[in-house]
């Protein structure tokens, strides 16, 4: 079992609270199972609505899968509760955006896609539906009339 952080880094202009909207936000990540090192093909995503039991009664976890190469069961889990915002103050830096549970399953690449949010660093504007697939977002504030962005997207993963 061990913990693994997402860690974000970006350049914000004139935006705050960057962050994961909603329990159906899809976080897209390739998985390696740490049994084989088979890594997924495919990006897959994981969302906090999602729950799958874990065999032997074991509870559950957001992902369950079944290795195609070895056959082992592994599972992931989002911890909801180290979702985190990435703020104006975080702009340029390294900041650990949520945490995962890892039970032979482990991110090893991360595609940021649809469902950010944030919002204006001095208006509070609302900005919601920002796509960062293209690693780069910009808009306009009516009221400040400023524009905003959101450039540079990169990520690592770190253990916790």
């Amino acid at each position: 079992l061990q913990k693994i952080g997402l860690q974000l880094r970006a350049t914000l202009e004139n935006i705050t609270r960057l962050r994961a909207e909603g329990e159906d936000f899809r976080w897209y990540l390739k998985l390696k199972c740490g049994n084989c090192g088979e890594v997924s093909e495919k990006w897959q995503y994981l969302r906090l609505m999602d729950s799958a039991p874990l065999k032997g009664g074991r509870g559950s976890a957001t992902m369950v899968q079944k290795c195609k190469l070895c056959s082992r069961e592994n599972s992931i889990d989002i911890l909801s509760q180290t979702i985190k915002p990435y703020n104006a103050e975080d702009s340029e830096k390294f900041k650990t955006i949520v945490e995962f549970e890892c039970r032979g399953l482990e991110p090893v690449d991360f595609q940021p896609q649809a469902g950010f949010a944030a919002e204006g660093a001095e208006s509070g504007t609302p900005f919601n539906d920002i796509n960062l697939l293209e690693k780069d977002w910009n808009d306009y504030d009516e009221k400040t009339k400023e524009s905003v962005g959101i450039y540079e997207v990169t990520h690592k993963f770190v253990k916790c």
